[in-house]
């Protein structure tokens, strides 16, 4: 146990080390959201309500919106940052051997390296917070809320881990697996909520996306944040089920595609 620990360990300070190498990059990567958010969410609703700052849209103020869409951000760099694009090029180049071979399986890495990421987007998220709060554009509605809907966005976190593992293995039959994540990001910025609240969605639309896993990983975690949501367990169960059902199709596709894996790019 003690050994298996160490590695974990070594490979999440690894993963810290290559993710914090470039100081400018990892600046960037603090800001970078915050000022797309600004200069684009922002600037849609604000022409969208042209300044009237009392008028409502599907039950949102101009300033309930804007709050909507900073929690959508936060959501979005605590909940969903992570992506597969090095995963699939382990398979696509040919590293996998290395994972083969060694006593450190191949999803033990990436889970450890995913593990590092999620430490430092905690530390981002709360920066971004701090920053927002600051000047007032963010509200809190309570420590419970809080540190609840903190808590479910990680919850989230492993869920969009699992739907990128599943993406990067793909990479056995397929050359290039951006396509298949641009496909998912869009769509999941579409259907959670990220782009526009669940209330200007058609209700029938609603009601089939609600057995999806879609809505729980943008808009359920904006309304635990927002203090809204009554029922706070039912969302983690419908995500546990689809967590399970994306490890059963993970494990499954791992099988099929190791069989027919060659070196290739070695």
């Amino acid at each position: 146990m003690k050994s298996e620990l160490l590695k974990w360990w070594q490979t999440i300070k690894i993963s810290w080390s290559t993710h914090t190498a470039y100081r400018l990059n990892f600046f960037l990567q603090i800001i970078g959201p915050a000022l797309v958010f600004f200069f684009v969410k922002y600037n849609l609703w604000s022409s969208i309500y042209a300044g009237d700052k009392l008028i409502q849209i599907e039950g949102y103020t101009f300033s309930t919106m804007i709050n909507y869409h900073v929690w959508a951000f936060i959501v979005g760099l605590l909940g969903q940052g992570h992506n597969s694009m090095n995963l699939s090029e382990d398979i696509r180049l040919g590293r996998i051997s290395t994972y083969l071979i060694y006593p450190f399986d191949f999803w033990e890495f990436h889970s450890s390296s995913f593990i590092a990421f999620q430490f430092l987007q905690i530390f981002v998220t709360l920066i971004s917070i701090i920053i927002l709060y600051s000047t007032g554009i963010i509200e809190f509605h309570g420590t419970f809320a809080f540190l609840h809907g903190y808590l479910y966005t990680l919850f989230v976190s492993v869920f969009w881990f699992c739907l990128q593992f599943f993406t990067g293995i793909l990479a056995f039959w397929l050359e290039e697996t951006w396509i298949i994540r641009v496909m998912f990001l869009i769509s999941t910025s579409f259907f959670s909520g990220a782009i526009i609240p669940l209330e200007f969605f058609p209700k029938a639309m609603v009601s089939i996306l609600n057995y999806t896993p879609f809505p729980y990983l943008t808009y359920y975690p904006i309304k635990i944040f927002l203090g809204e949501l009554t029922n706070l367990w039912a969302p983690y169960g419908i995500l546990f089920l689809w967590i399970g059902i994306l490890i059963a199709i993970n494990t499954f596709i791992w099988k099929r595609g190791i069989r027919l894996y060659s070196g290739a790019g070695m």
